[in-house]
């Protein structure tokens, strides 16, 4: 049988949760690379949250491998954080950052087509069932507690086989990016500075055993949404429109101080175009002047002698590496669309 970790937390959103209204307050709100005000705009930035994926626990899919659990309660948190940042992705490429859902509104066949990639069934890109699936090939046996690089790892082998989006991914060492690859590719308080870019699509980390998607700052706390609520299994109807009230958090966004995060994180960033990752490039660059901290990433034009051979990067089974060494970007060789995933 599966061996699950003893210390993964099964608390439940949505039942024992204490939803704090948003703050009053002057200081500027980020969320995904966009600056709101929490004076002015309050019904902006609860929109444009709402509008985000909202992957959570699920109860009673089909069990995982035809015998496996049929509830992801207790281990499943970072797979659904992983599940929420991939789905940002997927709405900017697909849809657009601006795109906004609005409740019992017909769903754009973008959506639809997005929404069903993460289904609970073993058929569907992203599911729960392939990503626990595809984890055993990382030495992560089905309902064990996964990391944010193992999530990380798993995304890049399932996106292989999404041939409508065709997003690949690419794994660099060291938190280095390797300008020259992705040209020839067919800490703490740098997390607040994530979601100030425009290309940002969000973090995924939290701390040990408990996963949260981070998408957002407003002061010293951080806005995300909370995966640890289980809700029934969704199925299509036949016309293959989803019921999706339930992929959307309607509630008001959880928060906690930026000092209690875990520096084990993932960094997600989308690049429409080459222009675009060149702006990516150049914000780094700036804050790594006019800071005096470490800088978030280090950016070579060729791959430093120091750093692991190609292979090693394809992630071929068998070869483990710890969560504080990746850098994951995921990118459409075809039309120059990527997005850069750090750990």
């Amino acid at each position: 049988p599966s061996e699950i970790l003893p210390a993964t937390l099964t608390y439940d959103t949505l039942r024992f949760g204490e939803f704090e209204d948003f703050p009053e307050t002057s200081e500027p709100v980020w969320v995904l690379g966009t600056q709101f005000s929490a004076l002015t705009e309050k019904d902006e930035i609860l929109s444009d949250i709402t509008s985000r994926l909202w992957f959570t626990y699920r109860k009673s899919f089909l069990p995982i491998g035809g015998t496996g659990p049929t509830s992801d309660t207790g281990w499943g948190c970072m797979l659904r954080c992983g599940q929420m940042i991939l789905g940002q992705a997927l709405v900017c490429r697909h849809l657009g950052r601006d795109w906004r859902w609005v409740r019992g509104q017909r769903q754009r066949e973008e959506y639809v087509s997005i929404l069903n990639a993460f289904i609970d069934k073993k058929d569907c890109y992203y599911s729960i069932h392939q990503i626990a699936q595809m984890g055993v090939g990382e030495g992560k046996s089905i309902g064990q507690w996964y990391g944010p690089n193992t999530v990380a790892q798993v995304l890049k082998k399932l996106a292989v086989f999404d041939s409508w989006s065709r997003m690949a991914v690419h794994v660099a060492m060291d938190n280095t990016v390797v300008i020259e690859e992705i040209s020839e590719f067919p800490p703490r308080a740098c997390c607040a500075q994530c979601f100030m870019m425009p290309q940002s699509l969000g973090v995924i980390g939290g701390k040990p055993n408990s996963a949260h998607y981070f998408i957002g700052f407003v002061g010293e706390e951080l806005i995300y949404l909370d995966p640890h609520t289980t809700q029934p299994a969704v199925e299509p109807s036949e016309d293959g429109q989803v019921p999706d009230d339930s992929y959307h958090c309607q509630h008001p966004p959880c928060r906690m101080d930026i000092c209690e995060l875990d520096p084990s994180i993932a960094a997600g960033f989308f690049c429409k175009t080459e222009d675009d990752f060149d702006d990516w490039c150049a914000r780094i660059r700036k804050m790594s002047c006019s800071r005096g901290s470490l800088p978030m990433f280090e950016l070579v034009d060729s791959q430093p002698s120091h750093l692991i051979s190609a292979d090693v990067l394809n992630l071929t089974p068998g070869r483990h590496f710890s969560d504080s060494d990746r850098l994951e970007r995921f990118f459409d060789s075809e039309d120059e669309e990527f997005e850069i995933l750090s750990l």
